[in-house]
């Protein structure tokens, strides 16, 4: 298995942020479709507080075994009452299909389960996305329910599944 760590975003991480952020192939893969300003996205990594209880989410940048940032994993829409969180992940396209996302998520499921105690974790995909599907299959998630035509990307609709794992 690929060396990886997660690690708190730093303001070294702007550029790269920038770019995933404003990626028009990932928009419909995830909630947003505008792009982001510099200053935006600085003022979201000045402000995060890095507390997941205060702000409902947490976003932690994925470096390989040289340091060097493949990647970002979101633990979005956590919710401590009923002990569940969305995650997501991103790995820069010249990273992809090395084995940083499997590695990364299997840092982030230990994440949830050990620090934050959660009992489930899930994950919305584009059913067409067959690696993501995969990736997230052969870590134990399995298919809990199918949305038609949930995620846009500016010219069609698709498909997407919810992909769960109880902890």
């Amino acid at each position: 298995m690929k060396e990886v760590s997660l690690r708190a975003m730093e303001p070294e991480d702007l550029d790269l942020l920038y770019r995933i952020e404003n990626d028009i192939e990932l928009w419909n893969v995830g909630n947003t479709n505008v792009p982001y300003s510099r200053y935006a996205l600085h003022d979201y990594i000045a402000n995060a507080s890095g507390d997941i209880y205060t702000d409902k989410q947490l976003r932690l940048m994925i470096e390989n075994g040289d340091e060097e940032t493949v990647g970002i994993v979101d633990i979005i829409d956590f919710n401590p009452q009923h002990m569940r969180a969305e995650i997501g992940i991103v790995i820069q396209r010249i990273h992809r299909c090395q084995g940083y996302a499997h590695a990364a998520l299997v840092k982030l499921i230990s994440y949830c389960q050990r620090i934050l105690h959660l009992h489930q974790i899930y994950a919305v995909v584009d059913q067409s996305n067959q690696e993501s599907v995969s990736l997230f299959g052969s870590m134990g998630f399995h298919r809990a329910a199918e949305l038609s035509e949930w995620l846009y990307d500016g010219k069609k609709y698709h498909t997407a599944v919810i992909m769960q794992r109880f902890l």
